[in-house]
């Protein structure tokens, strides 16, 4: 019997898996894969009261917490909120924890999203698929992690709201269901309870596990479901072309949505 599959959601910061992707994770979860979750920071920046190095350790027992409900693994590179850089030391972290965690597929941010950290942690996590295989990319790491055996697939989840740094509309082209997912994708999301207050302060954003349901409820209405997630699949050179999230789950080719 083949071993599972592996999925990888490598996203910036704690927290963000759980509101742009867990729903999907979780499904494939039921199916059979296993399910890890990497972050580029510890959440540093994630306070308004607390030390760095407070909120730090707060935040990692959280995302830990978060990955224990899907019996997966949560690995943090170790970047600083505000400051993650696409430079050669961190393309050697992330290509080092993904050889760790030797996904089949990648979930990561839009490439065109609200803030730099998740654009700049997309280029970097797009970056270390394609090159992670490659045995002369020395991670130098002591010890390292062997090199993938190809280029895993990759997804981008949807930004918040649907839309980039100029409000315009990203158009989902995969959406899957997570109606029965949704009430497991609130306890992953609740474990995150630093973040209520941070929100709040920071956003002027209250509710933050009611904003992610309205988000995805808004989602599903484009396929006549209560609540579900959108993706975008990378499909350039030497990826994988076929659609293996869309053919494990069912999930829906959506048309592009009329410009508001």
């Amino acid at each position: 019997m083949p071993p599972p599959k592996r999925v990888l959601a490598f996203m910036a910061h704690p927290d963000d898996a759980e509101i742009l992707c867990a729903g999907t994770l979780l499904r494939l979860r039921d199916a059979g894969w296993r399910v890890d979750i990497a972050t580029m920071t510890g959440g540093d920046g994630g306070s308004a009261t607390e030390t760095e190095e407070a909120i730090v350790r707060r935040r990692h027992d959280e995302a830990h917490a978060a990955a224990r409900l899907i019996d997966g693994e949560y690995v943090c590179v170790g970047e600083q909120d505000f400051l993650i850089h696409y430079d050669p030391a961190t393309i050697r972290k992330t290509v080092e924890a993904l050889r760790r965690l030797r996904p089949d597929v990648v979930v990561t941010h839009s490439p065109a999203d609200y803030m730099l950290d998740h654009e700049i942690t997309s280029q970097l996590v797009r970056n270390a698929c394609f090159c992670a295989g490659a045995p002369n990319m020395q991670t130098l790491a002591v010890p390292p992690a062997e090199p993938l055996s190809g280029i895993p697939h990759l997804y981008y989840a949807d930004p918040i709201e649907g839309m980039d740094a100029l409000g315009n509309r990203i158009n989902a082209s995969l959406i899957v269901d997570i109606t029965d997912a949704i009430p497991r994708k609130v306890e992953m999301l609740a474990c995150h309870a630093s973040q209520r207050d941070w929100l709040m302060k920071h956003h002027g954003m209250d509710e933050y596990i009611e904003s992610m349901k309205r988000w995805g409820a808004e989602v599903g209405e484009r396929i006549g479901a209560p609540f579900a997630e959108g993706f975008r699949q990378h499909l350039g050179h030497a990826y994988p072309q076929d659609d293996l999230i869309g053919k494990t789950l069912g999930g829906t080719r959506a048309e592009p949505r009329e410009k508001e």
